[in-house]
């Protein structure tokens, strides 16, 4: 594309919040060359509208005003399922490129989608699905394209680890969770972030990209960080570790083993230097090694400078790197080391009830850790077992959930390391 065709690249946003109005701001500013912004979409776009966006763009709040328009490229960052993805597909159908920020649509129908771009002689691009403006898609779909991707390892959503943090340092999680809130990290519903939902979505974006594996977002486990506390932390600092919520994923025979939640971290893994709002992805290749990606993934501004980076690379006459992918099965049967948690109305025996329990298993105990200063009325313990599969620890809990001197419901948590035997 010539620097005259560029000049003619127009472009609409549709939903003017956080990542939106960030998008808005850095185009009116920067004015960046190639690219006109000519619209701006959201439901009751009065209250939405401010002065220092350009005299000549159009405010509405008529979708149908920016599909019918002569709009090059639409921006997509109202977020969900519906109605943007339908939003996405008229426009694609239309013959006009997409960039969205929307991991949910492209974790559910991204495949159909940039079928359904290439098809229109158009393009479908996402870089900021996953980790805001850390340039992890990009560069997986370019840079790393050259290698055979077997295992990725991260931290993919900015207001858990901004949670997590905190909490390591001392700080309560419903008290941290308003404060997140408060700073526009977190909704009002978190449950998207903290149940773990929002980094599974990306870590399925990035199987299809890294693995080429196409997996179903509801096949993928999900664990939340709510039942984490305070001498969850203690323990961990006791073993050298600390606590994030991790998703991983790598390559076994013809399946892929995938899961998403809080997870024990050696205090000299990168992953767990990474605080606040930082994301941090691990990404281990056949032939180039290890690549790490970091930056913060939570915000408006390092949001919409992804987004406009997809912007210009159309605006310049970039394309995607087509790296088709195939399905396979999910699994989560990690082989690891697990820190159980349990809290018991003590008395004689129940150590020897546990271990008879994890052994019907075949699973051993690798160590008992045990803080004083609490009552027999409520006594937390930890158990920590040698690697095992993870069902086979799913079927011993389940069997310990049935003990009466249990108080409260386990809390289980994998050991970041690597596999067993591997």
């Amino acid at each position: 594309m010539s620097d005259a065709q560029a000049a003619k690249v127009r472009a609409a946003i549709l939903g003017f919040g956080t990542v939106g109005s960030s998008v808005a701001r850095i185009l009116c500013d920067s004015k960046p060359a190639g690219v006109e912004l000519t619209h701006i979409f959201n439901r009751n776009v009065a209250r939405k509208r401010v002065d220092w966006v350009s005299q000549s763009v159009i405010w509405t709040e008529a979708i149908e005003d920016v599909l019918s328009a002569p709009v090059d490229v639409v921006l997509e960052l109202a977020g969900g399922l519906d109605p943007a993805g339908d939003w996405v597909r008229r426009a694609l159908e239309a013959g006009k490129s997409v960039v969205t920020a929307n991991k949910k649509l492209i974790a559910e129908h991204g495949i159909a989608l940039d079928k359904l771009a290439r098809s229109k002689g158009c393009h479908l691009f996402y870089g900021a699905a996953v980790a805001g403006g850390v340039p992890v898609i990009p560069g997986l779909q370019q840079g790393l394209a050259g290698d055979r991707i077997t295992r990725i390892e991260g931290i993919l959503n900015g207001t858990c680890n901004f949670i997590l943090s905190k909490m390591e340092d001392g700080a309560d999680f419903a008290q941290i969770l308003k404060e997140t809130q408060a700073l526009g990290y977190a909704e009002a519903d978190p449950t998207e972030d903290v149940a773990g939902f929002d980094a599974r979505a990306k870590l399925v974006i990035l199987l299809r990209i890294a693995l080429r594996a196409d997996v179903a977002v509801s096949d993928v486990a999900a664990k939340s960080i709510t039942e984490i506390a305070a001498i969850d932390f203690a323990y961990a600092r006791e073993m050298g570790c600390t606590i994030r919520q991790i998703s991983r994923a790598e390559l076994r025979g013809d399946e892929v083993l995938a899961t998403v939640g809080p997870m024990l971290v050696p205090q000299d893994s990168p992953l767990a230097w990474s605080r606040g709002t930082e994301n941090m992805l691990l990404v281990g290749g056949a032939y180039g090694g290890d690549v790490v990606f970091s930056g913060h993934g939570a915000g408006g501004h390092p949001t919409a400078v992804a987004v406009i980076s997809d912007l210009l690379a159309i605006a310049h006459g970039s394309c995607a790197i087509g790296l088709p992918s195939k399905k396979v099965g999910v699994s989560g049967d990690f082989l690891l080391r697990h820190y159980i948690r349990l809290v018991v109305k003590d008395r004689p025996g129940i150590i020897a009830q546990i271990a008879g329990a994890l052994a019907e298993q075949e699973i051993n105990i690798h160590a008992i850790l045990q803080k004083p200063g609490h009552t027999k009325e409520s006594l937390p313990f930890v158990v920590i077992v040698e690697p095992c599969p993870s069902s086979a620890l799913r079927r011993a809990l389940a069997r310990i959930a049935t003990f009466d001197y249990l108080l409260e419901p386990t809390l289980d948590l994998q050991i970041l390391e690597p596999e067993a035997g591997l």
